[in-house]
């Protein structure tokens, strides 16, 4: 039996997350991670999805993305998986799909959990023991962040932009709130099961820069 599309709503941010099948590394040197960023940034392409974060675990990766439509994100999701699955069994000699049922959705409805959201994204490397500081990995958008270096196809987000006047302030506002590890309260939030069906309506949807936000760690 085919499974339902899931749909979003447009405008409104969602954080994604998936693994690899039983957990099994899927990205395991530079041109794995390479190839996966080209085959998403293509699909956005092809797609109605503005894509503002992305940290590239071993076996498993994290986005936060706007959807135009209600079926961007699905549709999105489904172009990069079966692509990269394409690549990774070729290059492997294996069959079948690479990745463990369907991701992880989740919509982000206010300003201070799209903030918490986006350290927690970036501050994966930290917590898995791979880098001192979240800017030092290279498979994620941190620098892009932290010191307006990397992607050039990353779209800044309201929050974000929200941060400073100006791109250094933010990006100093950013290095300091990266900089601290979020609270298990934090972390729970993020990582805690909420259903994906549609509470919120597009007149929630985060519209412009918060005058003042901070985030309690």
């Amino acid at each position: 039996m085919a499974s339902t599309p899931r749909q979003f709503v447009p405008g409104v941010s969602v954080h994604v997350m998936q693994r690899g099948l039983n957990r099994m590394v899927v990205f395991h040197d530079a041109a794995d991670h390479m190839t996966f960023l080209a085959k998403l940034r293509h699909s956005l392409h092809d797609h109605d999805v503005a894509l503002h974060a992305f940290t590239l675990m071993d076996n498993h990766f994290h986005l936060i993305a706007t959807p135009g439509d209600r079926l961007a994100i699905p549709e999105l999701m489904k172009q990069v998986e079966t692509r990269y699955t394409r690549y990774y069994n070729r290059r492997y000699g294996r069959i079948g799909t690479a990745w463990n049922a369907r991701y992880k959705p989740k919509i982000i409805g206010d300003e201070k959990y799209w903030l918490t959201c986006l350290i927690y994204v970036e501050q994966n490397p930290v917590r898995a023991g791979i880098t001192a500081t979240p800017h030092e990995y290279r498979w994620s958008t941190c620098s892009v962040h932290a010191w307006g270096q990397g992607p050039d196809w990353i779209v800044p987000h309201p929050v974000y932009l929200g941060l400073g006047r100006t791109p250094d302030e933010r990006q100093e506002t950013y290095r300091r709130l990266c900089s601290t590890a979020l609270g298990e309260e934090a972390l729970a939030l993020v990582r805690c099961d909420i259903p994906t069906g549609s509470t919120l309506s597009a007149s929630q949807t985060i519209a412009r820069p918060p005058s003042r936000l901070r985030l309690q760690q």
